[in-house]
């Protein structure tokens, strides 16, 4: 799966200066420097597992003799109680980096297992599950590429990737007309342009303009199927704002093709991965 691994190394980077900051001292007084230890990363409850491959960079960057053993693969969904990743090697090392590889692993499984559940709620239907700008600040580009692993499909990555014209720039602008007027003029990318809708009045201005993308921000069930209706076919659809697993069903039933979900990444809580050492 696409990953861009120069932002994956400047996360790790970043990520291990933060929390060994001039060494472990902890380690360094209680563990003898030439003892060995063992790894294990296993889960405490079920998940789809995701940034397994993180796990053997971080203990790269702080030992090159340290073994990596990933024993599951990448969406596998597992239930509780499976070994995921046996570490072996210098047991200084591995207490120094068992915590930043913890985090970055229960943070894209968690993502990967929130995403699934919300793709498995609209089975059945035409709807495609999406993420949204809303992730950990630093880390986009790992959840991002979670939210694929769990079955959803990835929004604009940054500002640059896609026109969102959104109701503020509509505001500004003084209308849909003007604002998609100034976005088709100043459009020499050739870029997807969207535009957020509030109301059906909206909806039928930004047909009128030609626009092909339709965001469907907060609006109920009949706004969206009358919606679905009003455009037959003419753009696609997305449904946005405060959607949920209790939601997200009956949102898609509404015949929209996709539904973008902040929760995926703005309040994911962490799956439950235990690490146990031992002397090797």
């Amino acid at each position: 799966m696409e990953l861009n691994y120069s932002e994956v190394d400047r996360i790790i980077d970043a990520a291990l200066a933060e929390d060994i900051g001039t060494g472990d001292i902890t380690a360094e007084l209680l563990i003898p420097e030439t003892a060995n230890g063992v790894l294990q990363f296993v889960n405490r409850e079920a998940l789809v597992m995701a940034g397994g491959f993180i796990v053997p960079l971080v203990f790269a960057r702080l030992d090159a003799s340290i073994q990596v053993e990933i024993k599951c693969e990448e969406g596998s969904k597992l239930k509780a109680g499976t070994s995921l990743i046996e570490v072996k090697g210098n047991a200084r090392s591995l207490l120094t980096g068992e915590r930043v590889a913890l985090n970055l692993l229960q943070r894209m499984s968690s993502v990967a297992t929130l995403t699934s559940h919300y793709v498995e709620a609209v089975k059945g239907t035409k709807a495609i599950i999406l993420d949204t700008r809303k992730t950990m600040p630093g880390l986009r580009v790992l959840d991002k590429y979670a939210v694929r692993v769990g079955g959803g499909q990835n929004h604009r990555m940054r500002l640059d990737d896609m026109i969102l014209i959104k109701d503020n720039h509509i505001a500004l602008c003084g209308g849909v007309k003007q604002a998609m007027y100034l976005a088709k003029a100043g459009n020499v990318a050739n870029l997807v342009i969207e535009v957020e809708c509030d109301t059906l009045v909206q909806v039928e201005e930004a047909l009128a303009a030609g626009v092909k993308r339709i965001m469907l921000d907060n609006m109920t069930l009949e706004d969206m199927e009358k919606a679905v209706n009003i455009t037959k076919g003419r753009a696609e659809l997305e449904a946005s704002g405060n959607v949920n697993l209790q939601t997200v069903t009956a949102i898609a039933n509404t015949g929209v093709d996709y539904i973008s979900v902040g929760r995926l990444t703005h309040s994911v809580m962490n799956v439950d991965i235990g690490l146990d050492v031992t002397y090797q």
